[in-house]
C-alpha cells in the first residue's frame, strides 16, 4: 500500500494552514559543518518519527548522523544528556512520569508546559512543538464485543469486570499506571482473568476471542486495521503522551534552523496518521525508513 496524496490530504485535514505558517517562518538550514545526531528509542513508532526528523533536517541542508533504535527511555535520556545525540522524539507523559517522576495529570497543555520548563531547567534541553497525536495507554475492544456488552467507557468496563478477560503485557498487571491504577481510579473491581502475553500478541488474542479487552496504546496501527474501539478514560487516569522533538540547547544554539525544520513535521502527526504509518511497519512488514520517506514526500516536506 502506498500513501496517495488523496489519503494524505484526508488524514491531515485541518493542519495544512499550520504547516504553511511554520514552513514560511523557517529560516536557514544547516549552518556550518556541524553534524546533527538524531536518536530514537527502539520501537516502531520511534523509528518512523526519528527517521522523519532525520530526513527533514537533511532536506533543509543539515548533515545528519542517525543513531536510531538506541533502547528504552533511560538509554535515550542518557544519550541526549551526555551529548551522544542532539535530539530525539519523546512523549510528554513519559517525560512527566518516567524521567521527572512527577504526579500524573491528564491536562495536555499543563503536562507539556511542565515538562518543557523542567527539561530546560534540569537538563538544558528544549521541547519543540508537540504533535496532536496521543500515544497514551488505553483499553481496546472489538466493535462487536463492545456493542454486545454495551461497553464504551472504562467505567462500563469496571462495572462488568468480573465477567471479562483482559489481555496485555505482564507488567501492566502490577504497574501503578496499569491495572493497579485502574482499580484505584475506577473502584476496586476484580477481573474474571488477566491474560499476560508478549506485547505483540495482544491484538491477535483479542480478535481471536481469547479475551474481551486488550491493553492498547492510542496510536497502535492495529486499532484502525481491526476497527477496534478505544474505551473512554472517563475519569482521566492516563496522562497524555504527545510526541515532540527534544533538542539540546547547545545544538539549537549552533544550528537554530533545527527548530523550524522539525516543527514542520509536528502538526502532521495525528492519531489516525500514526496508526496508518505504524501498521505499514507492524502489519505490512515495511521498513520504517521507507514509510517515513514516502509520507514526507506525499506531504511535500522532502523531494523524491
Amino acid at each position: 500500500m502506498t500513501f496517495s496524496r488523496r489519503w494524505f490530504n484526508q488524514a491531515c485535514l485541518g493542519v495544512a494552514t499550520a504547516l504553511v505558517a511554520v514552513a514560511c517562518a523557517g529560516g536557514g538550514g544547516g549552518g556550518g559543518d556541524d553534524v546533527v545526531s538524531v536518536g530514537s528509542k527502539d520501537f516502531t513508532e520511534q523509528l518512523i518519527i526519528g527517521e522523519m526528523y532525520a530526513l527533514v533536517l537533511e532536506e533543509n541542508g543539515f548533515t545528519v548522523e542517525r543513531k536510531l533504535n538506541l533502547g528504552g527511555t533511560p538509554v535515550a535520556q542518557a544519550a541526549i544528556e551526555s551529548g551522544e545525540i542532539d535530539l530525539y522524539p519523546e512523549y510528554t507523559g513519559t517525560a512527566l512520569l518516567t524521567v521527572l517522576k512527577l504526579p500524573v495529570s491528564s491536562d495536555q497543555q499543563a503536562v507539556y508546559d511542565t515538562v518543557k520548563q523542567a527539561y530546560q531547567d534540569q537538563f538544558n534541553l528544549v521541547w519543540l512543538d508537540p504533535s496532536p497525536m496521543n500515544n497514551t495507554q488505553a483499553l481496546a475492544m472489538t466493535e462487536e464485543r463492545a456493542a454486545e456488552l454495551d461497553i464504551r467507557t472504562i467505567s462500563d468496563f469496571a462495572a462488568q469486570a468480573s465477567n471479562l478477560t483482559l489481555i496485555g503485557p505482564p507488567e501492566f498487571e502490577v504497574r501503578e499506571d496499569g491495572l493497579v491504577g485502574l482499580q484505584e481510579a475506577y473502584g476496586d473491581f476484580t477481573l474474571k482473568s488477566y491474560k499476560p502475553v508478549d506485547a505483540g500478541l495482544r491484538y491477535k488474542g483479542l480478535v481471536d476471542g481469547e479475551a474481551d479487552v486488550a491493553v492498547a496504546f492510542g496510536t497502535d496501527g492495529e486499532i484502525s486495521a481491526f476497527n477496534l474501539v478505544l474505551l473512554e478514560d472517563d475519569k482521566g487516569l492516563f496522562p497524555p503522551y504527545q510526541v515532540a522533538p527534544i533538542v539540546s540547547q547547545a545544538a539549537l544554539d549552533a544550528n537554530p534552523g533545527i527548530a523550524d525544520a522539525l516543527n514542520q513535521v509536528s502538526p502532521l502527526l495525528t492519531d489516525d496518521v500514526m496508526r496508518q504509518l505504524n501498521y505499514e511497519v507492524s502489519g505490512n512488514q515495511r521498513e520504517p525508513a521507507e514509510v517515513a520517506q514516502e509520507f514526507l514526500v506525499d506531504a511535500g516536506l522532502i523531494s523524491e
